[in-house]
């Protein structure tokens, strides 16, 4: 069960990974830019490339894990925990703001993960 539940933990760091990543790579188009500038963007950014594989290779870890878990319980896991470090990520890396209810909301999601994976 330990495995199952590393293999989660990397699934949700890698789809974390791929999301960030993602903005990362995102150019913002320019006003006269078309949405072709934006597809041959992604296809040319290695940093696009990246949050590809990292979602790949996320979309596997987290599906050999839901072969020995229950969806109920490994889906919440895999949005919540997610979503926080995302946000986290997004606030040093991309200078986000976090207000107080944001925070809050952050130990709202962590109190329910802890009551999911009871």
């Amino acid at each position: 069960m330990l495995t199952t539940y590393v293999l989660l933990a990397v699934s949700i760091v890698l789809n974390a990974a791929a999301n960030i990543l993602m903005k990362a790579g995102a150019v913002r188009p320019k006003e006269n830019n078309q949405v072709v500038d934006v597809f041959i963007n992604m296809a040319t950014n290695p940093v696009i490339w990246g949050g590809i594989i990292c979602f790949a290779l996320g979309l596997a870890a987290y599906n050999y894990a839901l072969i020995k878990m229950n969806l109920s319980i490994a889906y919440p896991i895999n949005t919540s925990i997610g979503y926080i470090i995302v946000i986290l990520v997004s606030c040093v890396a991309f200078k986000e703001s976090l207000s107080g209810v944001q925070l809050s909301g952050i130990g709202l999601i962590i109190a329910g993960v802890w009551m999911v994976a009871r």
